[in-house]
């Protein structure tokens, strides 16, 4: 990035509305953003989109890529055989330090598994994995993992509190973050084998664990980070999305059943935009794959041109607040990830083996 300006290479071709609604939040973000934005796919459908749009040419280039994976494949055979990919080219880009960060509403597991494949993780890091931002009624919590490892170890799950908490202080700007680890109930003898051994780990580990959570904690802000599998993560996901759906559609049909209603909210209008902005998903953009060698963020297939424009800002957000880098020397420092890396894993191998002899 020296000696260059910032530079976010999106995958044009990535996401359900592609290439036009990812083309227009790109050059939407281009305007204000301080740099440049790639846009990574089929040079021609990229310039037809561009043709209509008003912006700066400087801040816009576009790269050619040849092949695109669809949301159907296969991540692990997609990424053997479609070398020329938009997201693999816009991966390659990153790892060749031509641009700073990757934005992609494509085929989520090909992002990660390209980005592990090219990027590499970080020292340490045995998972890397994808943290939301939800809102509270205290502001937001952070959700880890929402989807990129649906079976996981106790020493995955510890790593992922760990990597949350950096990311709630440097992101939510928290002194000292709550966590808690997602179950179907706050007592000890909750959760799976696999959770309640986390559960262990984590009470003896120096973050600030509060213990188990439950799924409404999330939006009562009582804790920071809420911590699970990317399995349970990514049907929480999913189920706040469909219900912040479900709740703007209810208001507007409420609202054209009587006069008396249209009226209410003309006197409440504003708030009620509050309400429905602060539930809509796309207005968080993407979400970031924590503990690769890079910034990656994924969005939502569904991706409107808005979600597009507030990814290529988060994205931007990530780089110049250096995330990565106080990651790694926060991890290191704690020297957290180090003890319940392997021998965590170890120590549970041989919990296993007693409990079953």
């Amino acid at each position: 990035m020296e000696g260059r300006p910032l530079r976010v290479a999106v995958d044009a071709m990535g996401g359900d509305y592609a290439p036009k609604a990812v083309v227009e939040g790109a050059v939407r973000a281009a305007k204000d953003l301080q740099g440049e934005v790639v846009l990574v796919g089929d040079t021609h459908a990229i310039e037809e989109e561009l043709k209509g749009l008003s912006f700066p040419r400087r801040k816009i280039k576009v790269v050619h890529a040849s092949e695109v994976i669809s949301m159907e494949e296969s991540p692990s055979k997609a990424m053997r055989s479609k070398p020329d990919s938009s997201i693999r080219v816009a991966i390659d880009l990153m790892s060749d330090g031509e641009v700073d960060a990757v934005v992609s509403a494509g085929n989520s597991g090909a992002v990660m598994a390209i980005a592990m494949w090219r990027l590499k993780r970080l020292p340490g890091v045995e998972r890397p994995a994808l943290a939301s931002l939800h809102p509270s009624v205290r502001g937001y919590t952070v959700l880890i993992d929402v989807g990129a490892n649906v079976e996981c170890r106790p020493s995955h799950l510890v790593q992922f509190a760990i990597m949350g908490e950096i990311y709630a202080r440097l992101v939510l700007r928290k002194e000292r973050p709550l966590v808690g680890l997602l179950s179907n109930g706050t007592e000890d003898t909750k959760g799976t084998e696999v959770t309640r051994k986390a559960h262990q780990m984590l009470k003896r580990s120096s973050i600030n664990y509060v213990g188990y959570v439950e799924g409404k904690d999330i939006y009562y802000g009582d804790v920071d980070v809420v911590v699970c599998d990317g399995f349970v993560g990514n049907v929480v996901l999913k189920a706040s999305e469909g219900m912040g759906d479900f709740l703007k559609w209810t208001l507007r049909h409420e609202i054209r059943r009587s006069f008396i209603a249209q009226l209410g909210y003309l006197l409440m209008g504003k708030a009620w935009r509050r309400i429905t902005k602060k539930v809509d998903y796309t207005s968080y953009g993407g979400v970031p794959l924590l503990g690769v060698k890079g910034v990656c963020f994924i969005c939502h297939g569904h991706s409107s041109p808005v979600a597009i424009e507030r990814a290529v800002y988060r994205a931007a957000e990530y780089v110049i607040k250096d995330v990565n880098n106080s990651l790694v020397k926060a991890l290191e420092e704690s020297q957290e990830l180090k003890r319940w890396g392997a021998g965590a894993l170890k120590f549970w191998e041989h919990f296993k083996d007693r409990m079953t002899h």
